[in-house]
C-alpha cells in the first residue's frame, strides 16, 4: 500500500544505493589512478614486440579474453597477420612469432599450458597480466606487461576498486589496448585510421 511499512523500507532501501553519478565518477578515479600508475616505458616494450612482429597469436578468457579478442581485431586492421588460439584455422606458431596472453591473475591453467608450449615452438610469449607474481607470468613469459588494476584473484599491489571482480582491470585492459593501437598508427607513417577502415569486414 501507498505510504504503508513496505513502501518505507524500499525508499530506505533506495536511499542505500550508490546514484549513477557517483559510480561513474568513483570509476572515473579508479581509472586515472591506474593510468598514473602504469610504466609507460613497459608500455613501449610491448609496443616495440608488436612492431617487429609479422604474425601475432592472441589468448585470453572470459571477459579478460573479449577485451584481448577487440584488441586483436584492431591489429589486424592495422595490417597484422593475427590469430585466436581458439580458432580452428589458426596455423601452428613457431620462431618469430609473439603470443599476446592476458592472464589477469598471472596463473591460468590452461593458458599457462598454451604458453608453454608456444615457447617451446619458437615463439615469443608476452603476458599481459593484473598480478605479475603469477606462475605464468613468473615462469614462462618472456615479457610482462602490468596492467596495475584490481584484478580477480590477483595477488599483487594494484589500485583496488569498489567495482566486483576484475571489472577494474577489464575494463582499463580495453582502454589501454585501444590507447596502444592509436599509438602505434601515429608512429607508422604509412598507416591511417582511414586505411585500417578499409580492413574492417565488408561482409556483414
Amino acid at each position: 500500500m501507498p505510504g504503508g511499512k513496505a513502501a518505507g523500507v524500499f525508499r530506505k532501501k533506495e536511499e542505500s544505493f550508490v546514484s549513477y553519478k557517483e559510480k561513474y565518477q568513483a570509476m572515473l578515479k579508479e581509472y586515472e589512478q591506474v593510468f598514473e600508475a602504469l610504466d609507460e616505458s613497459s608500455m613501449e616494450k610491448f609496443m616495440e614486440q608488436i612492431k617487429k612482429s609479422d604474425r601475432i597469436f592472441c589468448i585470453g578468457v572470459g571477459r579478460e579474453g573479449m577485451m584481448t579478442r577487440a584488441f586483436a581485431m584492431r591489429l589486424m586492421h592495422m595490417g597484422k597477420e593475427v590469430h585466436w588460439i581458439w580458432d580452428d584455422t589458426t596455423p601452428a606458431i613457431g620462431e618469430g612469432d609473439l603470443l599476446i596472453a592476458t592472464l589477469g591473475d598471472g596463473q591460468i591453467g590452461h593458458i599457462d599450458y598454451v604458453c608453454r608450449r608456444a615457447k617451446e615452438a619458437g615463439g615469443f610469449v608476452y603476458v599481459v597480466t593484473g598480478s605479475p607474481s603469477g606462475k605464468t607470468a613468473r615462469e614462462v613469459a618472456d615479457a610482462v606487461f602490468f596492467v596495475p588494476a584490481a584484478v580477480y584473484r590477483g595477488t599483487d599491489k594494484v589500485v583496488p576498486s569498489f567495482q566486483p571482480m576484475g571489472n577494474l582491470f577489464e575494463q582499463c585492459l580495453l582502454m589501454v589496448f585501444d590507447i596502444i593501437v592509436m599509438t602505434l598508427v601515429e608512429e607508422t607513417p604509412e598507416l591511417t585510421f582511414e586505411k585500417m577502415s578499409k580492413r574492417h569486414r565488408n561482409v556483414e
